[in-house]
């Protein structure tokens, strides 16, 4: 059909067909407004990946169920120390099983010790089994437990370590961030002076039994060894009678503590501000001597550690 328009149709329905074409780009323009507003609200509203975990050495058909890597031996002054039950050859003879035997002097001396594996934290179940040489029931010298996740990878004990929590938590005598300095003395053969941050002073002494030149460890090089740490209580000891001394085994969490070895659970990992902390394994172990306190001719508390354990794989007699 042929159309006859004369010039004022033809403006008029260019005017029609304009506001047509406008209101169609508005809303167009109105459709991907909405689109990129909801776009960007839901980015903004999606929760952010989590960050990946410590990375898992998985247990292989190689993999050793005791410490395998000595990675620090730092023994605070002791009436064992400078000896063959105090060096670097006693601490590595806890590798590998549970023959050896290191003391790590007084309060505060420790060892850091590592798996060729990362042992799992299983659910609702002890992890670990650190061995000591307690008297069943009559003589413990309680070792606080720390224990460490290799989060970047490196094969190194150098991220954050984390105390397990045991029995004595937040109990009378307890105390976190807990720091001790031992000055070498003027003679070798005197007693060692500590101080602490609380406003607490003593010495190591010296006994009859042990007479090796100094019991200041001979790995500090300067006048002074300042240690911090954990401290436990020291309730657990009863030197009423000086000639019979008992120290006895705190509830859980400690070694050196149980004939057969101290079972814990890394689920009892806490923070700094003594949080709890979810992790999925741990790498290393670290054993420091707990309790400060002089036990007459018996000599100084001092933690022994004769070897650690992963419990997932381990074989026990008992």
């Amino acid at each position: 059909m042929k159309l006859n328009l004369n010039l004022y149709q033809v403006f008029l329905l260019s005017v029609i067909i304009g506001v047509a074409l406008l209101s169609s780009c508005k809303k167009d323009v109105q459709i991907v407004e909405k689109l990129r507003v909801d776009t960007v609200i839901k980015r903004d509203t999606v929760a952010p990946p989590e960050p990946p975990g410590s990375p898992i050495r998985p247990v292989t058909a190689s993999s050793n169920p005791y410490v395998t890597a000595l990675f620090d031996f730092k023994p605070a002054p002791g009436q064992f120390i400078n000896t063959t039950l105090g060096d670097s050859t006693a601490a590595k003879g806890v590798l590998r099983g549970t023959q050896g035997l290191v003391s790590l002097g007084a309060w505060g001396g420790y060892i850091v010790l590592g798996f060729d594996h990362t042992v799992l934290n299983v659910p609702n179940a002890n992890d670990l089994i650190v061995f000591g040489n307690p008297i069943p029931n009559i003589f413990a010298e309680p070792g606080v437990i720390w224990v460490m996740d290799d989060k970047n990878g490196n094969g190194k004990p150098d991220d954050t370590w984390y105390e397990l929590k045991g029995s004595q938590f937040d109990h009378d005598g307890y105390v976190r961030n807990y720091q001790v300095t031992y000055t070498r003395p003027a003679n070798d053969a005197d007693d060692i002076p500590w101080t602490d941050n609380q406003g607490g002073a003593g010495f190591v002494k010296r006994n009859q039994y042990n007479t090796q030149p100094t019991y200041f460890p001979g790995w500090v090089n300067g006048r002074t060894l300042t240690v911090t740490g954990t401290l436990l209580p020291s309730t657990n000891i009863d030197d009423s009678n000086p000639q019979y001394i008992t120290s006895r085994p705190f509830d859980f969490g400690y070694s050196d503590s149980t004939y057969g070895g101290d079972k814990v659970d890394i689920s009892n990992a806490i923070d700094k501000d003594g949080k709890r902390v979810k992790l999925k394994g741990i790498d290393f172990i670290k054993v420091q001597t707990g309790v400060l306190y002089d036990m007459g001719w018996l000599g100084e508390q001092s933690t022994e550690v004769c070897g650690a354990a992963d419990l997932s794989i381990v074989k026990l007699d008992q």
